[in-house]
């Protein structure tokens, strides 16, 4: 017979085991499926932004042709002014990208009027800036899963700290793949030119057709992305 204190010993390595097995599981299949569920409905929501070539901006604005989706401000001092240098320079650089339309969602729209985003943009062709209310904006950020936080300095400016990459879909309105803020240039033409080329290597997103994928996918719709 076990003594008590060896029970419990044997108990709290079982559980140690147990929650082990369950990180793991969480870790290698429940997580993958999840951020696969994600890319599937990515872009997808209720919101209805203006654009400054004059249109709305919803999730049907992202097909009919491969698009770029981005979200900045006009006040940012590095990552949204690199950026921009960045598309400039894609869309120089790679034949078939001088059409790609590129939206500039602000996550700042207190500040960022239409005027405003439209001097911000004007100077790179196919590039359109995006604003709205608060709560249109809210529900983008959400819908493409990004972050966005406002920093207030002791001066009562403020900053906002948010998501750094360039989203990309194809024709259909389908999440084909990001750019991150500082991939090596050649990395990144890589990833557009697969997008204008039509996506010949088959990145981006699928509907799950499996049990766990649709619980996933159902957890997304509920919880967001």
């Amino acid at each position: 017979m076990f003594r008590s204190g060896e029970r419990f010993a044997l108990f709290m390595t079982g559980l140690a085991l147990v929650m082990t097995l369950g990180m793991v599981v969480y870790d290698k299949v429940v997580l993958p499926k999840y951020r696969a569920a994600q890319a599937a409905v990515m872009g997808q929501g209720e919101y209805v932004l203006q654009a400054t070539d004059g249109q709305d901006f919803t999730y049907d604005s992202l097909k009919g042709s491969p698009s770029a989706v981005f979200f900045g401000f006009t006040h940012c001092p590095e990552v949204c002014p690199t950026t921009m240098g960045d598309l400039a320079t894609w869309k120089e650089d790679i034949p078939g990208a001088t059409d790609l339309r590129v939206y500039f969602v602000t996550v700042d729209p207190a500040r960022d009027r239409l005027d405003q985003l439209r001097d911000y943009v004007s100077w790179i062709p196919g590039v359109i800036g995006v604003t709205g209310t608060q709560a249109e904006i809210d529900k983008a950020i959400k819908a493409y899963n990004v972050y966005a936080k406002k920093v207030v300095f002791d001066d009562g400016s403020y900053t906002m700290d948010h998501s750094a990459f360039v989203m990309l879909f194809d024709e259909n309105g389908r999440y084909v793949d990001s750019v991150v803020y500082g991939e090596p240039l050649e990395v990144a033409e890589a990833r557009i030119k697969n997008l204008v080329d039509g996506n010949p290597l088959g990145r981006g997103a699928v509907l799950p057709n499996d049990l766990l994928g649709i619980l996933c996918l159902e957890a997304v719709k509920i919880f967001g992305a």
